[in-house]
């Protein structure tokens, strides 16, 4: 499965910041989160561009790597220049006309949980990558299914947040609805791009004891590389 181009407002962003330079930008729309505004020139950052986090995330790159929701191959070009031998796994058709007109040698378009073709030592899953899961349930799919594509001594290496200061009054308490019936990281937005409007999809943002805990149950352990700025944190997943 693939995202369609009539249904990728990202993806069409890329592709004409890329052709022409328009740095357009998506919308980001949700009902629990400010709307927002995404430039596509982001998704064709440079290394020293990066955020903290994925510089280092990229240091620990090694032997083969899938990098899964590679946009515009920005952290694929970074690896591939160092010698690494990395994969591009991208939804977008657009995302990977970009990626093979930049010079990415090894892209494919197809949606990682139907991907099982061959074996990596590291997952990269940056930019909140491991958000893809959508949901806490459908995250205990997605690590069950990354043991079989993940080679002995092999790592997932993600990005997350913990949304829990959306839930703090101004006295800096946290409230929360006792009756909301999903885990508060649970996100659900629509992208629109022009004249592009986008299906609206759930997204995953977890906290670090929450992904430990359910890292422990599918039979990883975790540890937090390094925390960021902003209630964002570097881990990496080992069998």
């Amino acid at each position: 499965m693939y995202l369609k181009p009539e249904d990728d407002p990202l993806g069409a962003s890329i592709l004409n910041y890329f052709e022409n330079r328009d740095n357009t930008p998506v919308r980001v729309t949700s009902k629990v989160v400010e709307d927002e505004d995404l430039p596509p020139e982001y998704f064709f950052r440079e290394y020293a561009d990066m955020p903290l986090l994925e510089r280092i995330a990229l240091k620990k790159c090694r032997g083969k790597v899938l990098d899964i929701g590679a946009g515009a191959g920005c952290h694929s070009l970074f690896l591939q220049k160092k010698g690494i031998d990395v994969t591009a796994l991208e939804m977008s058709l657009l995302c990977c006309n970009v990626m093979n007109q930049r010079g990415v040698y090894n892209v494919i378009n197809r949606d990682v949980f139907e991907f099982g073709d061959e074996k990596f030592d590291i997952l990269l899953l940056l930019m909140n990558g491991i958000g893809i899961a959508g949901t806490l349930e459908r995250l205990k799919t997605l690590l069950n299914h990354f043991k079989t594509i993940l080679l002995p001594g092999g790592s997932i290496i993600l990005d997350s947040s913990d949304l829990i200061y959306l839930h703090a009054d101004k006295n800096n308490e946290l409230v929360f609805d006792i009756n909301a019936g999903n885990y508060y990281g649970e996100i659900e937005y629509q992208l629109s791009y022009r004249e592009i409007s986008g299906h609206p999809f759930s997204w995953l943002f977890i906290d670090n004891v929450f992904l430990g805990e359910i890292a422990k149950e599918c039979g990883y352990m975790m540890k937090v590389i390094e925390y960021g700025p902003h209630y964002d944190y570097l881990a990496e997943l080992t069998r």
